[in-house]
């Protein structure tokens, strides 16, 4: 497999590559369970802090079928939501009022998809959204909107692999 000379592995799931002297680290996990998908979900949840300068925004990239929506529906239950949680893809948002005990108010889930460029998050409130600290928003197709989005807590990329496996990476 090809390989950065400047990468240095920290384990089989864990990357550093540094970059004109910028460490990145590169995190990827493979999952091939919907129980792994839970637990991964539920490390990613207890890793996740509120921001102090409004919404603590995930993007998650992939492919159609790369696991996005799957990822969201894991964090979700993770939360305690107790709604069925489904692809917002027609309606573009749907906003989830979390239990108490959690870190977070509310799970907003957006599917940019459909639109065709960033202002069109305006309609759906993503301004007022970002400036509660209380809202946790997960953002699919980041790149359909990139030029109106904040610089994100954390960006995902999900790829389903022929073997019905799929891997994230975190960066």
């Amino acid at each position: 497999s090809p390989r950065c000379k400047n990468a240095l592995i920290l384990s089989k799931d864990e990357r550093v590559i540094i970059f004109s002297g910028t460490i990145v680290l590169i995190m990827q996990k493979m999952i091939r369970t919907l129980a792994e998908l839970e637990t991964e979900a539920t490390n990613f949840v207890g890793a996740l802090a509120p921001s102090v300068q409004g919404a603590t925004l995930v993007t998650l990239s992939g492919e159609l079928g790369a696991g996005k929506t799957a990822f969201t529906k894991a964090v979700a239950n993770v939360l305690g939501v107790e709604e069925t949680v489904t692809s917002p893809t027609f309606v573009l948002e749907k906003i989830y009022l979390l239990p108490g005990g959690h870190l977070f108010k509310r799970l907003i889930h957006i599917d940019a998809y459909r639109l065709e460029k960033g202002s069109d998050l305006s309609p759906l409130g993503f301004d007022e959204f970002m400036q509660d600290t209380s809202n946790l928003i997960l953002l699919e197709w980041p790149e359909k909107v990139a030029e109106m989005l904040p610089v994100p807590m954390a960006r995902l990329s999900l790829v389903a692999l022929s073997d019905g496996s799929h891997t994230i990476s975190y960066d």
